[in-house]
């Protein structure tokens, strides 16, 4: 009989019922069939997308990190003080210092850190003595100055340090402009330590990093403060470990030059003491932080002696919080003078996958636990340790 006349009572356009069922059903077991090939596929390739992003993620926080790392200890170009911080003062510190949410002084966190580094040409003396709080400063007009410019290179908006021989360093933002005198607002705690006339006053950095972890919200970021009013900054999202360790010289300083000499440095790392006869902070006359004087009047260590060889020493968290204090033990600013030994900075940092959809259980691949059900879409938590050895802590070894 024709397909187009009436058979058992229904017939479509020459397609029987039962025969476009049939390949209904075959045109969707194949299609099944073909999802199970690709969906895993779809899977993989959105972990795989998610792992390049977590990865991309680690190379901008240690990126930021050792970029900032390497620069530590940065000082004036020129000058009797040029050279290296850790002639001066410490240049990194294991907590958050600056002008807003500051760590105790002399404390000790292990996510945290501040890294401080001459950033610019502006850097001079100053011309008069100047207390470490906010206020205005005249400046000495040093060789390197730029022609006709009494204010030495600097500019509103700046961050400026000023430091001495004491230990001690304040760190402000220029305010104002006029001539050679400049407006400060100071970035720290004030502090009764008065600056001398001849003390160094240089463009700079004080960057602190540390980790943001809030369960709550679900936010876990690197995040950069800078110090003074500006808000802190997030810089890399969904890291999840962050930690420091810190390496130093095993030898305690000791006088390489006659205080008499004009130009140093005079020490092999720390700030020079005073005159014996001269006190310059509340350790006794011819003392500071890093130099005590013996039954001869000599500059000897005041700090101890770790080990006998060149072989850098891990710096325990109880070594760097229990004094000998800079610039003495009443600075409501003071810090450990053992950080004047740190010459290498160990960073671990760890991050996780964005989605949740990405992560596993909790256990031991993954800080916070997710949904996925595993297979493809299983995206490990990732971790770096990287070794960073700062230039400028490192001169002269």
């Amino acid at each position: 009989m024709p397909r187009n006349q009436q058979s058992a009572g229904v017939a479509i356009d020459g397609f029987t019922l039962i025969e476009l069922l049939i390949s209904t059903l075959v045109f969707l077991v194949l299609m099944a069939a073909a999802f199970r090939v690709v969906a895993p596929n779809e899977r993989a390739i959105g972990a795989e997308t998610e792992t390049s992003d977590l990865q991309q993620r680690l190379r901008v926080a240690i990126d930021s990190l050792s970029t900032d790392l390497l620069m530590a200890g940065a000082g004036p170009s020129r000058g009797a003080r040029a050279g290296s911080l850790s002639y001066s003062f410490a240049s990194i510190l294991p907590y958050r210092r600056g002008l807003r949410n500051a760590d105790t002084p002399g404390s000790y966190k292990a996510d945290t850190i501040t890294i401080v580094y001459a950033t610019g040409g502006a850097q001079t003396t100053i011309g008069e003595s100047v207390a470490a709080r906010s206020g205005d400063v005249l400046l000495a007009a040093g060789a390197g100055c730029p022609v006709n410019d009494p204010a030495c290179g600097f500019n509103v908006g700046m961050t400026a340090i000023i430091f001495d021989d004491t230990g001690a360093f304040d760190v402000f933002t220029v305010t104002a402009v006029q001539g050679a005198q400049l407006g400060l607002q100071h970035n720290l705690a004030d502090d009764p330590h008065t600056y001398p006339v001849g003390s160094v006053i240089m463009e700079a950095a004080s960057r602190t990093y540390y980790l943001k972890a809030d369960v709550a919200t679900d936010t876990f970021q690197l995040i950069r403060y800078e110090g003074g009013h500006g808000a802190d900054v997030p810089v890399v999202d969904h890291l999840v470990g962050l930690a420091f360790e810190y390496f130093g010289e095993p030898l305690p300083p000791q006088m390489r030059l006659a205080l008499s000499n004009p130009v140093g440095p005079w020490t092999t790392y720390g700030p020079k003491p005073p005159p014996a006869a001269v006190a310059t902070s509340a350790h006794p006359p011819g003392e500071n932080c890093a130099f005590a004087l013996d039954a001869t009047s000599t500059p000897v260590p005041r700090m101890s002696t770790w080990a006998a060889g060149p072989t850098l020493v891990r710096m325990a968290p109880a070594l760097l919080s229990d004094g000998p204090w800079c610039p003495d033990p009443t600075s409501p600013n003071r810090y450990d003078a053992d950080l004047l030994r740190i010459r290498k900075v160990v960073v671990t940092v760890r991050a996780e996958a964005a989605l949740a959809s990405l992560r596993g259980p909790d256990g031991s691949l993954f800080t916070h636990p997710g949904t996925s059900g595993g297979g493809g879409r299983l995206v490990p938590d990732q971790e770096v340790r990287v070794q960073i050895a700062p230039r400028n802590l490192n001169l002269g070894r």
